[in-house]
Order: C-alpha cells, then structure tokens, then sequence
C-alpha cells in the first residue's frame, strides 16, 4: 500500500486527478470511486489503457496491472491526499458555507480578491465530499488563496469538509431551508453550519459574521477572532465593523461604504445579494485590499450560468435563477422580484427537492406567497407544485408541458422570473421567451 507521502509525490509528477474513464486525460491518476450504480475498480484497467498514469484502486482482484496502487478505501485516499497536498500550501484559505448564496458569494469574492491576488476558487459546483478534495488537488504553489465552498446534506459533512480543507478563514453565509430531507429541520441545517464555526475557534480562525443575521451573530458569540459586516439600507441599519450604505437594491445594487464615499454599482440585484457582496467586502478588506480594488472586482462581476442572471431577448426580460432553489432562496428572490419597478411582471416556479417531509406543506406556503405579492401571472412546475396547485392556478407537472403552454401564449414586453431546483432545468424555457 502506497504511503501518503510517496503518492503525493506520484501526484506532483502527475498532477491531474481523474474520476471518470469519460475523461481520463493522459498522465492522470484515475481513482476509482465507487457509488449506488457503479463500481470504479472494475474501469481501472480501462483508464490505464486510456492513458491514465496509475490507478488507485481498492478491491485486490483488479490489481492486474503494475500501475495499480492498492489501498484500503479509494474515497478515504482521496480526502487524505487532498488534505495533505493543502497543507503544503502556506496560504489563506477561505470556506463558504450556508443554505443559500454560497456560490454568488465566492464568485463575488473571486472577483475581487483577484484584482490582487493569484486565486484558485471552487470550479463549478465541486463542493462535496469528493468535490472539495478535487477543488484542493488543482491547487498550484503560484497560488496565493484558494475559496472553497463547501455544500452539506447532512450534520457532519461540514465537520469533514473542514478537517479536509483546514480554513484559515471562513463565512456562513445564512441558515435556511435546504436539504431538509437530508438534515431533518431547520436545527439540523444550524448545528451543520455551526460545524464551520467550531472549526475556526478549535484552530484560531477567523470569521466573518452577518450583523444583520441574528442567528449568525448568536453562533459567532464565542468566536475569538471574527470580522462583522453589515449591509443596510432604510429598512435596516446595524452597526458593525465594516458597512456598506444601500442607495438603492433593485432592479441593481448601488451602495457606497459607510467609511468612505466610493460609490459601487453591482449587476446584483435585492437586499440577499447585497449581504453576498458585503461578505466579499469585509474579506477582501481583511486580506489588504484597497478600496479601488474591491469596487473593480465587485462591479466586474456579471452573473451567469442561471444564477441571478439577466437575459435580455428580443421579446423579453428574463431574471434566470434557476440553477437552484429552496424555500427560503425561493421567497426572498420572489419577493424581490415582485417589488421590481417593471410592468407586466411573470414568475415561473419550479419545484424545490430534497425537502422531505417538509415538500407538500413548503410547496402549498410558495403557492399562497406568489399568488399574493401582485404579479401579472404566476405557472408553477413540477410535480409537487401541480399536488398542491388551487383549481385556479397555471401548474405543470414537467417543464416540457410548460414550454408547450408557452408557446401557445407567448409572451411579449414582459418580464419574467424562474426559479426552481436544478433537476427542473427550467432554463429550457429560455427558448420560447
């Protein structure tokens, strides 16, 4: 069995870490995980064939070959590596947790650190279990922060993450109502984010704290070292170590510091993605830099792959945020698009996963939510909104039935908002708008 410190090194010599024979690129080391449907060591010799350099496996009949390495659990292998090759780096590590706007924030957050910065960032949503220690095994000695998300469906995966990854620096971005399936309730989402903090206090680092989260404010209560941000507006104004002053928060974010009079104009828009981009404010403040810079990376950031995004067609506005949802994500987003100063405001919902229990009576609450808030139309999607649908409402039970009513009642000047979970692929309506 190869040690850990002979397969790092195996790893700098190639380093390129592949999961899939799909994508098995030459001198790669292939690490056949294994899940529900599949078996990775059974596609080992396959990826040596392809070109991989060694595979790690960990079942002793697929040791057929001199380039396999044999170990007790492929997966626990893996996190081992990653840990071990991020504690070769001697640089700020930065971990985003929460239940919504994780990864608007380390965009964000990228977008700004970068303007000083060699930054390596979570790519695309690799933010589990084996997303993390993948994020970390692209880190480069060039390489002067790294922001990693991390994304848990259930208590204790946080704690993991953490021990993998070894923040020195970190951020919950707020409790919500995701994954409830996987957490039980709302106290279990709490306790997972919490594991974040502990982190920090067992290992003297630092946090940055929403003043204007009451709940974060309480868990960060015995935090020795943390920052606290604020992000207000007339409706809101908490004192806190760094604030940004809201002049206006939709249909964009305009703010300027409460500490200087620099005037920052993001592509962001509501008061949710106004406390994502104070976030990035404080941190960027904490690791040095300049103001000027922190307004270049914050108003360089465009949103895009269908998260808070703005598409303009030849017929339509369309407000795309429909790579994720939950209940809370889901109100806040509609009841700031509802409060838009645009006419002939649309809003498509899709359903929310992962809720459990909780689906039936979260889905009806979102169905009562969108009927009041005043919009020109409302049509829900999926299965769950069509069970609890009023007689009255537009629902589907499949996007392809609502791209069909669509183009059957098309939509003209309007603007239109889509939100729903990504197995929904409600970005497909795009299309027929």
């Amino acid at each position: 069995m190869p040690r850990l410190k002979l397969l790092h090194t195996l790893f700098l010599h190639h380093p390129l870490i592949c999961t899939d024979t799909r994508k098995v690129q030459k001198g790669c080391i292939f690490f056949a995980l294994k899940g529900p449907n599949f078996n990775g060591n059974s596609f080992a010799q396959q990826a040596l064939n392809e070109g991989a350099s060694f595979a790690v496996i960990d079942e002793a009949e697929f040791l057929n070959d001199d380039r396999c390495l044999l170990v007790d659990n492929v997966l626990k292998r893996l996190q081992e590596l990653a840990r071990y090759h991020r504690q070769q780096m001697k640089i700020p590590v930065i971990a985003i947790v929460g239940s919504n706007g994780k990864t608007t924030t380390k965009e964000l957050l990228t977008s700004v650190l970068t303007q000083k910065y060699k930054v390596w960032s979570t790519p695309g949503n690799l933010n589990n279990h084996i997303g993390v220690p993948l994020t970390l095994l692209q880190l480069k000695p060039e390489h002067e922060v790294a922001i990693i998300e991390m994304g848990a469906n259930h208590v204790g995966e946080n704690a993991e993450l953490c021990e993998i990854a070894q923040p020195t620096l970190g951020i919950i971005t707020n409790n919500g109502m995701d994954h409830l399936e996987g957490f039980g309730s709302l106290e279990g989402v709490i306790q997972s984010n919490r594991e974040l903090y502990d982190y920090l206090l067992q290992h003297n680092g630092h946090a940055f704290v929403n003043a204007n989260d009451e709940a974060l404010v309480q868990m960060a209560t015995n935090l020795k070292h943390k920052t606290t941000y604020a992000g207000n507006c007339d409706e809101q104004k908490t004192s806190a170590d760094i604030e940004g002053v809201a002049d206006q928060v939709r249909p964009e974010i305009k703010f300027h510091l409460a500490q200087e009079e620099l005037n920052i104009h993001s592509h962001l828009s509501g008061d949710y993605n106004f406390d994502n981009i104070m976030a990035a404010v404080s941190i960027g403040l904490h690791l040095g830099l300049t103001s000027g810079q922190i307004k270049a990376g914050i108003e360089n950031y465009i949103p895009e792959n269908n998260r808070s995004q703005v598409i303009k067609t030849n017929s339509n506005t369309l407000f795309m945020d429909a790579y994720n949802a939950n209940p809370s994500s889901m109100e806040a987003a509609l009841r700031n698009f509802a409060a838009m100063p645009f006419p002939k405001k649309i809003a498509v919902l899709g359903d929310m996963f992962e809720l459990g229990e909780y689906a039936s009576g979260e889905h009806k609450r979102m169905i009562g939510l969108a009927n009041q808030l005043g919009l020109e139309k409302v049509v829900f999607v999926g299965e769950e909104f069509a069970k609890q649908a009023n007689p009255d409402d537009i629902a589907f039970r499949t996007t392809n039935e609502a791209l069909a009513y669509f183009k059957q009642n098309p939509l003209m000047d309007a603007t239109v908002f889509l939100k729903g979970s990504r197995g929904m692929k409600l970005e497909q309506l795009a299309e027929v708008f």
